[in-house]
Parts: structure tokens; sequence; C-alpha cells
């Protein structure tokens, strides 16, 4: 079980999956109000960093399911760095419907609301290992302003315009399936040049050694693509953030 090789290796030097960086990932820790000893359960946790670093600033403990060895591996390794493997566990495996055994305080999917077919899916998922009272959060991208065009749309890599909401449809969604919006935190422009940029070195130092590989050609094709894309499409149309949703 593993996702594709190609995010594996564009990917690889990310701790954060996402278009938020370490000082707005420890704002939406401090924001949740977090307590000493509160169980997190985080599906699609990537390389560990939500949980290991709000474990060490909060005190929280945690488990996190990721489908990628290669990032699953990071995160047990970040745990150990950061003095935190004794509060949190990390497994390889399918996040798509995971249940916690044990009821939690924070149920997350911070950017992977494909496991569930979506937003409402996911919070439903969620929904099944959170207690009474706990606080669901869901990383998402938003329209910034819709895009004129099919065509746009999926320059920023969407498959169609419907695939995303604008900020205020979203937070509408989230009231109509019987949840209250109570804390967010929204990425900038400065994490998504994080995230992005990030990939363009990682691309181009594989490349320099492994020249012969059978997806040399591909990382190629993205090295060259993907800044121009991504100032042209991403960067001017796609929002993103982290909501925290408790029911009504």
């Amino acid at each position: 079980m593993d996702i594709p090789r190609i995010f594996n290796i564009t990917e690889s030097a990310h701790r954060i999956h996402n278009p938020i960086t370490p000082d707005k990932l420890a704002s939406l820790g401090s924001a949740l109000r977090l307590e000493p000893g509160a169980r997190v359960l985080d599906l699609g946790s990537g390389s560990g960093e939500m949980l290991c670093t709000w474990a060490r600033d909060h005190g929280v403990v945690g488990t996190g399911i990721d489908m990628s060895p290669l990032f699953t591996g990071h995160a047990k390794l970040r745990a150990e760095e950061l003095g935190v493997a004794g509060q949190v566990r990390f497994i390889h495996g399918d996040a798509a419907g995971y249940v916690a055994d044990e009821n939690v305080d924070v149920a997350a999917c911070v950017g992977a609301t494909w496991i569930a077919g979506g937003v409402a899916g996911t919070v439903a998922l969620l929904a099944r290992s959170l207690r009474t009272g706990g606080i669901i959060l869901i990383g998402e991208p938003f329209w910034r302003h819709l895009p004129p065009t099919e065509d746009i749309a999926k320059g920023c890599l969407a498959h169609s315009i419907a695939d995303f909401l604008t900020l205020p449809e979203l937070l509408a969604h989230f009231g109509h399936l019987g949840y209250d919006v109570v804390e967010m935190v929204l990425a900038d422009q400065d994490g998504w040049d994080r995230y992005e940029a990030v990939k363009w070195l990682t691309m181009r130092r594989w490349l320099d050694t492994h020249p012969d590989d059978e997806l040399a050609t591909e990382v190629r094709g993205q090295l060259a693509s993907e800044p121009v894309r991504y100032a042209t499409y991403t960067r001017e149309y796609l929002g993103w953030g982290v909501f925290a949703l408790m029911q009504r």
C-alpha cells in the first residue's frame, strides 16, 4: 500500500505536505486550546509534523495513519527527534474508513478529504471517532475567486470548477452539515510558495542522482513546467485552510 511514487519523489523533503507554514501550524494548535493528554486522530498524517509538534508543545497524545510508508517512516523519526515517541504512534495504512478504538478529542483530516469522497464524507467519518463535544479539523482548498474558465481550473490541478467552493460557500457548507465553524487558519502565499517551491529543488536533486529512472522523464517534465503553472494558476486562484468544527 502506497501513494503514487511521483508524490514520494516530489514531496520527500517536506515535513508538512500542505501549504501551511510551521508558524501557522503552531497557531492552529494554540487556537484549539489543547489540553495535556488530549487525544488526537490524524487521518492522512503525512510526515507527522502536526501530531509531533503538538505533542511537544501541548502534551497531546495521538495516532496518525498514512498510506505512504516513506512519510510514515519520516513521522516516526520526527517523533524520536522531538522526544515524543511515547505520546504518538504512526500507522502505515489506509485512512479511508479508519475509526479509533477510543473516542478522541480532536479528529483531523488535513488535506486528504478524498479518503471519504469529499468534505461531507470525511466529516462523517471523523465524527465516528469523536467524543461528544470534540473538535473536527478539515484541511481543504477553496477558490480565492472563481476561475473564469474550466481550463483555468484544470491549471490549478482541479478536474473542474465544481471541485472546490469559495471560502464563504465552504463555511456555509459546514453549517449545512450541522456543524459550527469555531476556528480557522488560512494559508498565505508564503505557505503556498514553501509547499510548491520545495518540490522544485527536490526534483532537481533527484534527477541529478536518478537520470536513468523510469520516472525521470515525468519528473523532468514537471520540473520544467511546474514553476510557471503554479505562478499562473494555483497562486492566483486557489486558497487553502484548516477549519475547526463542532457539532451543533
